[in-house]
């Protein structure tokens, strides 16, 4: 380990930005908070504008770790206490500094903190709240601030963290508990869960609290109010929190949810009185992050415990990092093996199935079924398995199935409603409407009729169709692909 003792503020800066480029859950404002008097800064309702450099760092906000020594040996993490890498340390008056000197530059809209333990999860969390409470009481700062939440730390300095930052988010790190206890042996889904369903209960109580009805629930929330769906439930979800939490021989102590949550008689806020309480506890909700090919979870499984998430825990995001071997450890993936960037996109994709468009983890795919094909978008993957749903008439679908149409998305398929109310709509309507007519073509009539009279509902047709231009496309589904590459007179020959 190489201690930076005498680094300057700059030195520790570049080491620090550069340790925090592998957390990804970096996510937009959410709340709407306007400039006032005597304070620095506003947060807006449509979020921190974004922009990422090539090394996953987020060039908007500063985006640092308060340190990167650790007591920990997570075996995918680059800062574990083992590896002998430059180590420097803030302290609570530099991170505001930076932060007030880097926004009057206009360089930054906000910060985002991390850490690595230092001493214990208590001392880490206390030395972010010092500097959380000093950014917004000394330094009167008022723009967006995301802060993580410190597994392990006390809950009295978790809530404390929640009255300063505008979103916290606990990293779940990997997607089942075996898999932790396996590649971060001094965590457990207790000490993560357990932070967790404290800012859930508390951005709840001053949700109410403030009378916000029902303001600052999640996408995945508000989706299922409208399909008309309970919350938690469903025999997936049950699978979901079963892999979350474990099962027995996966851990010595498997903690059960009930364990996690809080008595309903108790509170998670108690310290009202001397907060600044307009601004609400953790007012954009929470955040959490998974490692995707660390271990050998399945696509099936992540999505189980992606909707068991946002079921239980009324998540805003679930964010998903492609695992990078800067280790070189041999219980992980070997050191030359490419990130599974295209898996990562896949799971994002289907991530907004989920949270927008009424999906469910076991519709996607199944145990027998447990990965998604990467050359195809999920929507796509599952419209192919589900041919007998298509075509859909646009002019009479429901705004539920126009959502499971490949090429519709969520505001043209309102505008589509919207649009059909004067007339009906034919394809040159659809394509101003937004609609992707590319995807959507073989899946779509407009009276009754599809857009041309070759088109066929067959999954090797379209299949071959909409992925024409992968030259990789075999590795997608093995050796089971049957479709092959159009010829100049195949339109022809299948319309004969």
């Amino acid at each position: 380990m190489v201690l930076q003792e005498k680094a300057g503020i700059k030195e520790k800066l570049a080491i620090l930005a550069d340790a925090a480029k592998y957390d990804v859950a970096c996510t937009s404002s959410g709340v709407s908070r306007k400039g006032e008097k005597g304070m620095l800064g506003s947060c807006e309702a449509a979020g921190v504008c974004h922009s990422f450099s090539a090394d996953g760092r987020c060039i908007s906000l500063l985006k640092i770790l308060y340190t990167n020594e650790c007591i920990y040996n997570c075996k995918y993490c680059i800062n574990r206490c083992t590896n002998d890498v430059p180590r420097a340390t803030f302290t609570p008056e530099e991170v505001c500094s930076l932060t007030m000197e880097f926004y009057r530059r206009n360089y930054i809209e906000g910060l985002f903190l991390s850490s690595g333990i230092v001493e214990s999860p208590d001392y880490t969390m206390e030395r972010i709240c010092k500097t959380l409470h000093d950014l917004r009481t000394i330094h009167r700062f008022n723009g967006y601030i995301h802060c993580k939440a410190i597994p392990g730390a006390s809950p009295e300095l978790i809530e404390e963290a929640g009255w300063y930052a505008d979103r916290m988010s606990v990293n779940l790190e990997l997607p089942t508990a075996k898999g932790l206890q396996e590649l971060a042996p001094n965590k457990s889904r207790s000490t993560i869960l357990t932070p967790m369903r404290q800012i859930q209960n508390g951005v709840e109580e001053s949700r109410l609290a403030l009378g916000m009805k029902g303001g600052n629930q999640s996408a995945y929330w508000y989706t299922q109010k409208r399909i008309g769906r309970a919350l938690p439930g469903s025999q997936n979800g049950q699978i979901g929190s079963r892999l979350l939490h474990g099962t027995s021989g996966q851990e010595k102590e498997v903690t059960k949810e009930a364990d996690i949550i809080q008595p309903s008689k108790a509170t998670a806020l108690t310290k009202w009185e001397n907060r600044d309480i307009s601004r609400g506890f953790v007012p954009s909700g929470q955040s959490t992050q998974m490692i995707i090919g660390a271990s050998g979870e399945s696509d099936y499984e992540i999505m189980a415990v992606t909707e068991a998430l946002y079921r239980k825990f009324d998540l805003k995001r679930v964010f998903y990092s492609a695992f990078v071997n800067v280790n070189q450890d041999v219980t992980l993936p070997a050191w030359n093996t490419q990130p599974p960037l295209r898996r990562e996109h896949r799971l994002y994709q289907a991530d907004f199935l989920l949270r927008y468009y009424g999906f469910q983890a076991n519709e996607l795919l199944s145990e027998k079924r447990p990965f998604f094909n990467t050359y195809l978008d999920p929507k796509c993957d599952w419209a192919l398995g589900h041919l007998e749903e298509f075509p859909v008439e646009i002019n009479s679908a429901s705004f539920d199935t126009l959502l499971r149409v490949p090429g519709i998305g969520v505001k043209s398929a309102r505008r589509i409603i919207k649009a059909r109310k004067t007339g009906n709509l034919d394809f040159e309507a659809l394509k101003a409407i937004g609609v992707v007519m590319k995807r959507a073509v073989y899946f779509i009539t407009c009276q009754g009729k599809m857009m041309y009279s070759f088109l066929k509902i067959d999954e090797d047709y379209i299949t071959r169709n909409l992925i024409d231009k992968e030259p990789d496309v075999m590795k997608g589904y093995g050796e089971k692909v049957t479709y092959r590459q159009l010829s100049f007179f195949s339109d022809s020959e299948m319309s004969g």
